[in-house]
């Protein structure tokens, strides 16, 4: 029979290294065009799952952050590809990824700068 031990403080990733692993993961995910499109979506599955994790803390906003941006940014090229059959998706296409690189920098220098990233209307 195997004994369980209680977990040890300061094992594993550090709630602000796995936020950089979240963003590392989401931008080669998009810089690799699709070719790392797991990574992407890697990044995804891991903010849903430690999001509760981070409740009530800055990495909270920062999980939330990436999460919109995929879901928006996955909304926006969709309709981009089927708006490529009247002519306009290649353009409509290249401001949603322009969005999404933006996103993505602005959250990761946040982060880097110990805050939440605000999105700005």
């Amino acid at each position: 029979m195997t004994q369980a031990y209680p977990p040890e403080e300061g094992k594993g990733l550090s709630m602000r290294n796995l936020t950089h692993l979240i963003y590392g993961l989401f931008a080669i995910g998009l810089l690799s065009a699709g070719f790392f499109g797991v990574a992407t979506i890697a990044a995804i599955v891991l903010a849903y799952l430690k999001r509760g994790d981070a409740a009530g803390t800055v990495y909270a906003n920062h999980f939330d952050w990436v999460i919109k941006t995929f879901w928006w940014g996955l909304l926006w090229i969709v309709l981009s590809g089927l708006a490529t059959f009247i002519f306009i998706g290649w353009l409509t296409g290249l401001i949603a990824l322009v969005w999404i690189v933006y996103r993505l920098i602005k959250g990761w220098l946040a982060l880097f700068s110990g805050q939440a990233p605000v999105a700005e209307y």
